[in-house]
């Protein structure tokens, strides 16, 4: 996405500033006072997908919403950095150099993976691990038939330097995204359709979210669930039809101080369905585990 071309008609983006910490150019939108809360979304999507629930959380907190490297308005400067502990490594040197602190991080999807990857990384104020809330976490293999040929179908497509220039040819993107977004087993309002819409037309971010599923690889990661000390909850859609609920609730399993929670009738996007409803679950304590 270009930053003198789209930022303008970009969600929030007032609230929108650039820094520049090696290897990468990151954008993110920061708001609100208080204990702060790092947001990090999913493959392929942006900060726009916090764009309600980022508001509603910054009455209490303080706000940082990352663009991951390579993907909206963040440039990746070291493409070999895009995969799970790369890009966890990043932003763990990069919350450094910032001084910040988080006390909670928020993922989204594949963001869920990466906030994981994160929870021993990150320290609060007080020195004590963050908590970790994950929306639709992909903490999954593929499986079957997909367990090896996407892996591999996503290496051979973003080497293809023409690859990019031809995911974005075509002048419906508004409808290539609505498939998109409904096969995912959730609904959006025609403007959340067309900031997909703007993301699948741009050929920097369709590459930059090629190079991450290329290197992507959760395996290590579930192997190490186990040592998660951090308290963990693990929010689900029942509609979910991406990422199987029952994905979040075999990790859950595994980890020491985690616990799941479903959400009926909301699917893979749920924090922009209905980010009221997310949020007030994060926000409940009687959700987390002791």
């Amino acid at each position: 996405m270009d930053w003198q071309r789209d930022l303008a008609t970009w969600p929030l983006n007032a609230q929108s500033r650039r820094i520049h910490h090696p290897p990468h150019q990151w954008h993110l939108q920061e708001m609100g006072n208080g204990p702060l809360a790092l947001l990090l979304h999913g493959a392929g999507a942006s900060t726009h997908s916090w764009r309600d629930l980022m508001p509603l959380l910054a009455l209490s907190h303080r706000v940082i919403a990352l663009d991951l490297p390579g993907q909206g308005f963040s440039r990746a400067g070291d493409r070999r950095r895009l995969g799970l502990p790369g890009m966890a490594g990043d932003i763990a040197a990069l919350c450094q150099s910032e001084g910040w602190h988080p006390d909670l991080i928020l993922g989204h999807s594949a963001g869920g993976a990466i906030a994981l990857e994160l929870a021993t990384r990150l320290r609060t104020p007080t020195d004590q691990p963050p908590d970790i809330a994950c929306v639709n976490a992909a903490l999954g293999p593929f499986e079957g038939v997909a367990g090896w040929l996407f892996p591999v179908l996503a290496k051979v497509l973003a080497l293809n330097p023409l690859t990019p220039t031809l995911f974005t040819l075509g002048t419906d993107k508004l409808t290539r995204a609505r498939r998109l977004i409904e096969s995912t087993g959730s609904r959006l309002t025609p403007e959340g359709l067309m900031l997909y819409a703007r993301l699948i037309g741009d050929r920097a971010h369709v590459d930059g979210t090629l190079q991450m599923m290329a290197q992507w690889d959760v395996a290590p990661l579930l192997t190490r669930l186990g040592a998660i000390p951090n308290r963990c909850l693990l929010i689900t859609g029942t509609s979910d039809l991406a990422v199987p609920p029952e994905t979040s609730a075999r990790a859950a399993a595994q980890m020491p101080r985690a616990r799941t929670l479903s959400l009926d009738g909301l699917g893979h996007v749920a924090q922009e369905e209905d980010a009221a409803r997310v949020l007030a679950a994060i926000l409940d304590p009687g959700n987390w585990p002791d």
